[in-house]
């Protein structure tokens, strides 16, 4: 079939790029004619709240992609969809996050159907339906958007849910986020601790992604401040880059009297490094407010790390609690236990196997089955 990606993809940088490069990789594993459109502005710079959105890395190969999109500019969505009217794909498949790109994606799907050789399918994957960050006209975007599509993927219940609140006359298929597995293979955690200038005497926890309030790490850095963690040898990783300001996290981690034990490492990760961070981490833990689904949790998976979670959103769906590692409520004191357990039980390599075993639920071929299966009920 002929298929088109219309997202995020190189030159910029980041998780949903990564998404769609993978999954393009896999579509022409399987025999597709698939290509990726992405935006010639992604969003305007006051908009974005990191340092860049742009990649350092080299263009990833074997991948057609084309720089066509404005976010911000109406001319531009109409000549989007007409370019993709005059590709004539079978299927145009759009990965939503935002109600910011409602209208662009909305208006260029809308046209593209508007095909009279051949009828292009629009299948949505939908990473959220509403922002963890809410706004008054976010529900206004996301039904412009809904109306524009034929199907939908979505990755947790709780985003099959809110998308039953805009569409219920569509086919839809739950497919869970796939595994990153496009950072390398793991690498033994001596080369890991070397290579990042860690103690190997030590052992870490990792937060790793971008830095936001829903995210948690205050209430990690709170948990993480218990008198169990002291004198133990067991330190912390923040892997990522703030998106807000870091002052209110830097003052949490005086106050508490852990700076010693904290690493940080306030800044965009490149492709290169994950491996590393992974490999040398014993528990990945995420201690969300709220949550849909993570691909820091798909990481995870690939380099066979054990996880703790929070109890919100999808995120209990893809971590068995007691299996892969813990879920447990988004509060200080029932993080700081599970760590506890986690150390003082030696609960590492049993939880791995059951990691190991877990993954296999994560294949991206999955994933373009659910796409086909939504196509094929269309």
């Amino acid at each position: 079939m002929k298929i088109v990606l219309l997202g995020t993809a190189h030159p910029y940088r980041g998780g949903l790029a990564s998404y769609n490069e993978r999954l393009a990789r896999e579509l022409l594993k399987e025999g597709h004619d698939a290509e990726i459109l992405t935006f010639t502005l992604q969003y305007p710079g006051i908009f974005f709240p990191g340092s860049t959105q742009y990649s350092d890395s080299p263009a990833p190969e074997g991948l057609r992609i084309s720089r066509v999109l404005n976010s911000v500019n109406p001319l531009s969505w109409l000549r989007t969809g007409r370019l993709i009217r005059k590709m004539n794909p079978d299927i145009l498949i759009i990965k939503y996050w935002h109600p910011f790109m409602a209208p662009c994606f909305g208006t260029a799907a809308r046209i593209a159907r508007r095909n009279r050789k051949k009828i292009t399918r629009v299948i949505c994957i939908f990473d959220n339906v509403i922002p963890h960050e809410k706004t008054l006209i976010d529900r206004i975007l996301t039904k412009y958007f809904t109306g524009s599509i034929d199907g939908a993927v979505f990755m947790s219940a709780s985003v099959g849910d809110d998308l039953r609140t805009f569409r219920i006359n569509i086919p839809v298929v739950l497919s869970p986020h796939p595994l990153y597995d496009n950072y390398g293979s793991p690498v033994p955690r001596e080369t890991a601790l070397k290579k990042l200038s860690l103690d190997i005497s030590y052992e870490y926890l990792l937060f790793f992604g971008f830095i936001r309030a829903y995210k948690g790490l205050d209430l990690l850095l709170n948990a993480f401040a218990d008198a169990r963690f002291r004198n133990r040898n067991i330190k912390l990783i923040v892997a990522g880059e703030f998106y807000e300001s870091d002052a209110p996290y830097r003052s949490l981690i005086e106050k508490q009297g852990i700076a010693d034990d904290v690493i940080l490492m306030d800044r965009f990760i490149r492709e290169d490094e994950v491996a590393y961070l992974f490999s040398a981490a014993e528990l990945i833990v995420q201690p969300y407010r709220s949550a849909t689904q993570s691909g820091v949790t798909q990481i995870a998976y690939h380099f066979e790390k054990p996880m703790l979670v929070t109890d919100v959103g999808g995120l209990s769906e893809i971590v068995p609690d007691g299996k892969c590692g813990y879920v447990v409520q988004p509060e200080p004191v029932a993080i700081a236990d599970a760590i506890d357990d986690f150390f003082r039980e030696n609960r590492k390599n049993d939880f791995v196997k059951g990691v190991r075993e877990e993954k296999a639920k994560f294949a991206w071929d999955r994933l373009t089955d659910a796409v086909m299966k939504v196509y094929t009920n269309i």
